[in-house]
């Protein structure tokens, strides 16, 4: 099928059309998750924070690792949802709810290792200030 075509079934072709569908489906997700947007909102804060702090190369590493491995676990947590939901057609099924745990587990997991690089980070600066 043509690139243009919406109900696009076969393999991309090109770089530019495999970047459009990715870019569709990082919309999809902040257009249709309420928890990304949380996380973006956080990820701004902590990238503002960082910034007025001044911290090192290796400290906005840290940072980065964090706000991506969250990104990265909440687009695996809505492929989790979709492709289940689809393979059951939104009825209940013990395996799709463990399914749906373990990937919403993924995403707890990855939001603490973030929040925890933060306070490691940010609290010390932080408090040198307050004193």
């Amino acid at each position: 099928m043509a690139s243009r075509d919406k109900h696009q079934t076969e393999k991309n072709y090109h770089l530019i059309q495999a970047m459009r569908h990715a870019i569709d489906g990082i919309i999809q997700v902040l257009r249709e998750e309420r928890n990304m947007r949380y996380h973006l909102l956080a990820a701004c804060c902590a990238i503002l924070l960082a910034a007025l702090l001044r911290i090192s190369a290796m400290e906005w590493l840290w940072i980065l690792l964090a706000i991506f491995v969250v990104f990265t676990a909440e687009f695996l947590n809505t492929v989790t949802e979709a492709v289940t939901d689809l393979i059951v057609d939104h009825h209940y099924e013990l395996n799709v709810k463990k399914a749906k745990d373990v990937a919403a587990g993924g995403v707890l997991i990855s939001a603490v290792f973030s929040v925890l690089v933060g306070l490691i980070i940010f609290i010390p600066r932080l408090l040198i200030i307050f004193r």
